[in-house]
């Protein structure tokens, strides 16, 4: 229960930061590569790598934020760069009961093998075209024109595996210590944001310098 509360407070700071990025943050100058520990990005407390075997780098993200609308191009072009063998991922973070249709929109989505098709669609739809999705219903409404049967999608939202999703996710937004979206997290061990970085293509840098950074250590 202290969790889940300590977590709920957290997420009433996260959603008024997530209209309030400060993106005038400082940054190194062009071809300079000294990110600083603190600074740029936050080493965390407890790590909490990935399975044995993978490596990883998470955006932790929700559909109702405008930065990660806006940061989802720049996501897509730091999947394109990742090394051989380094994943990417999204976890959905419920800081309100509003986000939690979009979270399970986003797990069923997931579930039903849709997530490629969809993921950009959805944000068009509530930042470009303003469309009223707030219920899972409205989801399984919007889900239909990508040939998802309403009744299906609104079953799997509900099922057993989207309700674990979402219990693991909220799990690990404590342990990253999210405190707003987008936040990116690569290989659970380093957290870092658009702020942090000095701007949504400097977030990218970052990442990938983190991402060779860590091979780099695995390999010594």
């Amino acid at each position: 229960m202290l969790k889940r509360l300590m977590f709920l407070f957290a997420g009433l700071i996260a959603v008024s930061a997530c209209g309030a990025h400060d993106h005038s943050a400082a940054a190194p100058a062009a071809g300079k590569t000294e990110w600083k520990e603190g600074q740029h990005y936050i080493v965390l407390a407890k790590p909490t790598p990935p399975a044995a075997g993978k490596f990883e780098v998470t955006e932790v993200f929700s559909y109702a934020c405008s930065h990660c609308a806006h940061f989802q191009p720049y996501a897509d072009q730091l999947k394109a760069k990742l090394p051989k063998g380094v994943t990417f991922s999204y976890m959905p973070v419920v800081f309100n009961p509003s986000w939690e249709p979009m979270a399970r929109s986003f797990y069923a989505a997931q579930s039903l093998g849709v997530l490629d098709k969809t993921h950009q669609a959805v944000f068009d739809a509530l930042h470009r075209d303003h469309k009223p999705l707030r219920t899972i219903e409205d989801f399984a409404g919007f889900y239909a024109g990508f040939g998802i049967d309403p009744k299906n999608f609104i079953s799997t939202a509900q099922s057993f595996v989207v309700e674990g999703n979402l219990t693991q996710g909220r799990e690990r937004a404590l342990a990253y210590q999210i405190e707003s979206t987008p936040t990116l997290i690569v290989n659970g061990k380093y957290r870092l944001d658009s702020a942090s970085a000095g701007g949504q293509p400097q977030a990218v840098e970052l990442a990938l310098w983190l991402v060779d950074k860590e091979l780099a250590a695995g390999k010594k």
